[in-house]
């Protein structure tokens, strides 16, 4: 089974199960300011609905462009994270930005930014 994590919009995050044959779940959830808080037990929520488990996960897919400097953060962190974890591959959904370890299994994916990053919320 493979796990999508997409936090590319910035008050979204959105989850997918994807096996064999397809889609077999999808979650998308506000998230407004919120990601790294929903994230992780949004993972578990669509996992135990569906009766599977971290075991169950082969790859992990992430969306690494497009979005905010912090959601894109949260987004591949996570990944990695539990890509290291799980000892399971974690790629890119667009294949740019994977980064391979020696000869070892491992990879993480490197948020991968279209400007600046602006981190902080303007005054009023």
């Amino acid at each position: 089974m493979i796990l999508h994590i997409n936090t590319t919009e910035k008050d979204k995050i959105e989850v997918v199960l994807k096996g064999d044959n397809g889609l077999m779940a999808r979650k998308k959830v506000s998230a407004r300011f919120t990601q790294a808080e929903k994230l992780l037990p949004l993972i578990d929520k669509i996992l135990r609905e569906n009766k599977f488990g971290l075991k169950d996960i082969k790859l992990i897919k992430v969306n690494n462009d497009g979005g905010s400097f912090t959601a894109l953060r949260i987004g591949a962190v996570t990944a990695n994270a539990l890509g290291y974890a799980l000892k399971i591959p974690a790629a890119s959904e667009s294949g740019i930005g994977d980064l391979k370890f020696g000869r070892k299994k491992f990879s993480i994916v490197e948020p991968m930014y279209d400007k600046e990053p602006n981190i902080t919320v303007k005054n009023k």
